[in-house]
């Protein structure tokens, strides 16, 4: 585990195919179903085909040209050695079979999982989204009321400083037309 509370490397990648991993054999991870397993994955494998083509061949020259008699022809060793393979290699084969079946039976419900999960994180993603979008449009809305107050605050302010401008025009009138009748100059 990570210091975030997650799984680390490899299995961080496999999270939801691992609660599968009981799966991924029918016949569990023993030694004779890996090896059988093993076996039957190399009979669909050039290497193996090239090998029985050239055994056989041999076999049939050597028996053919006469220098053993141990399996002549209608080379009925032969015919038996393929029935011994073909009667072990098809259960083997099927073996491999299933057991990759499973497999992909339980990547596939992991998969299906992950996909289920991206959904459901992409909807919860879009919610938020969606509450902060409204949020975002609550404090526009509350930010033009802000800024309506604002304007009509700066209209009374203008309203008030031109009344007092008037005002003090008045009053500095009036103090000139005081100060004639006193006779005192204006100003002083």
């Amino acid at each position: 585990m990570s210091s975030q509370g997650r799984p680390s490397g490899q299995d961080w990648a496999r999270r939801f195919h691992l609660p599968h991993a009981h799966l991924e054999s029918v016949f569990g991870g023993d030694w004779f179903a890996l090896k059988a397993e093993a076996f039957a994955r190399f009979f669909g494998t050039p290497t193996f085909l090239i090998a029985q083509t050239l055994i056989v061949a041999v076999w049939i020259w050597i028996n053919v040209a006469g220098w053993t008699t141990f399996d002549v022809y209608p080379f009925i060793l032969l015919n038996l050695a393929f029935s011994l393979q073909a009667a072990y290699a098809a259960p083997l084969i099927l073996l491999a079979a299933t057991r990759q079946s499973d497999r992909d039976k339980a990547h596939s419900i992991a998969d299906a999982e992950h996909r289920e999960e991206l959904h459901r994180i992409s909807e919860e993603r879009q919610q938020q989204m969606e509450k902060q979008t409204a949020l975002l449009v609550d404090m526009l809305g509350q930010n033009t009321v802000l800024t309506q107050s604002v304007e009509a605050l700066l209209r009374q302010n203008t309203e008030l400083t031109d009344k007092v401008r008037a005002l003090a025009e008045r009053i500095e009138a009036m103090t000139a037309k005081v100060s004639e009748r006193v006779g005192l100059p204006a100003g002083g």
